[in-house]
């Protein structure tokens, strides 16, 4: 799971990486269903499958009332999320994932809205993602190539072959 140690909000990553964060809202569109990873109480990961929820601007994740993953996530925020890989090796357009922090929303008013909006069954949980990082895996030719956004500096471009060179980084 990346540093959370800076976050921000969805919206702020859309406003520094506008075509980046289309990118990845298009990728994770193509399917319902994606795969979280929180932490257990002891430190070991958990992987549990998710819905993800772009709305009002924000990255959203809801959860069954006192759901593993909800309770792993109020004792410890931070996560990474993984677009739904698809079918087959083609990777849909690429591995797409989203690391930061979960902030739990508790407010009733804005459960009721999110409720309403998203036609959520309620009780439920609703954190908001505050990324800290998002990556984007792709195969361009022989190339593997990542794209690499954290808070605070522009995306950057790694592109590596099938050897045992360095990635080469592009601006």
């Amino acid at each position: 799971m990346g540093d959370t140690g800076h976050t921000t909000t969805w919206p702020s990553f859309e406003a520094a990486e506008p075509g980046f964060a289309t990118t990845v809202r298009e990728r994770f569109g193509q399917y319902t269903h994606h795969a979280l990873a929180t932490l257990r109480a002891d430190g070991s990961p958990r992987l549990s499958g998710i819905e993800a929820d772009f709305r009002s601007g924000e990255l959203w994740l809801g959860m069954m009332p006192n759901s593993r993953k909800a309770l792993d996530l109020r004792r410890d925020p931070r996560l990474s999320l993984l677009a739904n890989p698809g079918d087959g090796t083609g990777m849909g357009g690429g591995d797409v994932r989203v690391s930061g922090r979960a902030v739990e929303i508790t407010d009733p008013g804005a459960l009721a809205r999110y409720a309403a909006e998203a036609g959520a069954p309620q009780p439920f949980h609703l954190f908001r993602v505050e990324p800290s990082e998002v990556v984007r895996t792709s195969v361009e030719g022989e190339e593997l190539v990542l794209r690499i956004w954290t808070p605070g500096r522009p995306a950057r471009t790694l592109r590596r072959g099938n050897d045992e060179s360095p990635p080469r980084r592009e601006s």
